[in-house]
């Protein structure tokens, strides 16, 4: 039995005992929201890790004899698009709750959809500190780990090298101040005589590369630290390696690590740069060798981040739907959803009840060119809950109302 059919085994062994009580298999539809076209590199393997768990959950009898549906919908990368999808999914198409989400303002945009129409939505990708902290509410759980917490994960790196005076550069959005803002006070803490020399602000995914690297190098840092990734990514480590701006610096750099960005580099991806991402590649735990050989069985294709972030939202719905028993009431899901824990190839991850934030780790390397392309070397995964602030500490910083 594989890992993936051993989980859907675990989740719905309850199931079987029921169905005979069942007289006919009803449908749970779940509203899935997401930038596709806007991003595919992400969220194609996204929805196909969705697809994945989706297929295993109903194969195995579903959810106390109810089937999942997913109605999915591209917002093409715009916040209007996806409170306008949001209000059909929940007023036509009657969904239990709603999933997804990639850039950070889109999720923010849901995040107060959800909170206006008493509505569940977990949150698979967005990153920013804000929809779980200082703009977090009663209807919004994310799954992935948040800027902070990965920023704090490089911070620790970070504080090890013998850098003092850092620049960063970073998109001009709540992701990306976020990123920054969480780095500097976490390394600062640690580290007290480090020094922020620079920061670059470039417009989403319209960086001028050039324009960007000669202000860089003019402030002279010890180090960078980058959170640009997609075709930014690309333009800014092609121009920073022409111009030697890497050369005997420290870089610190958020994502890169993730195949979605590492692998479209190749041979020009950057040699020794401390990142998060995902080594899917050299995993060797019994859970993720099954995730990824069904996951490669499935699609014919090899592991992304976003494959992982799919399956891992959908595992999340068969659990708290699990806990309920199959029941969609709004306020029962937002009570189980409180502390939930979800088994996934990564190891357990809980969404914590203080701030609906889940414990969703990273890994944390260094990047090197291995036969040509990109990997993610010395590498070790840090529990989300590790780089998390305390419970109580983290619950105050949301708001009261």
């Amino acid at each position: 039995m594989t890992f993936s059919r051993t989980i859907a085994a675990a989740f719905l062994s309850l199931f079987v005992l029921t169905s005979a009580q069942t007289t006919h298999a009803d449908t749970i539809r779940i509203g899935e929201i997401n930038s596709y076209s806007r991003l595919p590199a992400f969220t194609e393997p996204y929805k196909k890790g969705w697809q994945l768990a989706l297929e295993e959950i109903n194969a195995s009898g579903g959810i106390f004899g109810h089937t999942l549906e997913v109605i999915s919908r591209d917002d093409a990368g715009k916040p209007g698009n996806a409170v306008k999808i949001a209000e059909e999914l929940v007023s036509r198409d009657k969904v239990a709750l709603l999933a997804g989400t990639f850039f950070s303002h889109i999720g923010l945009a849901v995040s107060d959809f959800a909170k206006q129409k008493k509505m569940l939505f977990i949150a698979s990708e967005p990153l920013t500190d804000a929809l779980v902290w200082s703009k977090g509410n009663d209807y919004t759980f994310r799954l992935r780990p948040s800027t902070y917490m990965q920023a704090a994960m490089l911070a620790r790196e970070a504080a090890k090298t013998d850098a003092i005076k850092w620049a960063t550069v970073a998109p001009n959005y709540a992701y990306g101040k976020d990123a920054v803002a969480a780095f500097q006070q976490v390394l600062k803490s640690l580290k007290p005589n480090v020094e922020f020399v620079d920061e670059q602000w470039p417009a989403l995914f319209k960086i001028d590369a050039g324009v960007t690297v000669r202000a860089l190098e003019a402030a002279k840092p010890d180090a960078i630290y980058n959170v640009t990734f997609g075709s930014d990514l690309a333009a800014f480590v092609r121009e920073g390696a022409v111009r030697g701006l890497f050369e005997n610096r420290t870089v610190v750099s958020l994502l890169t690590g993730e195949p979605e960005y590492l692998e479209p580099l190749k041979g020009e991806a950057p040699e020794g740069w401390i990142v998060t991402g995902y080594p899917w590649y050299a995993i060797d735990t019994e859970a993720h060798t099954a995730f990824k050989a069904a996951y490669e069985a499935r699609w014919d294709e090899t592991l992304k981040m976003g494959s992982l972030v799919g399956y891992n939202t959908m595992m999340t719905i068969a659990a708290v739907l699990t806990e309920t028993k199959g029941n969609i009431d709004t306020e029962t899901l937002l009570a189980a959803m409180k502390d939930l824990k979800v088994a996934t190839p990564q190891g357990e991850i809980i969404y914590r009840a203080a701030d609906h934030q889940a414990t969703m780790g990273s890994w944390v390397g260094r990047t090197k060119v291995v036969d040509g392309a990109g990997q993610m070397v010395d590498w070790t995964y840090v529990d989300g809950g590790d780089v998390l602030p305390p419970p109580a500490e983290a619950k105050a910083m949301r708001p009261t109302d």
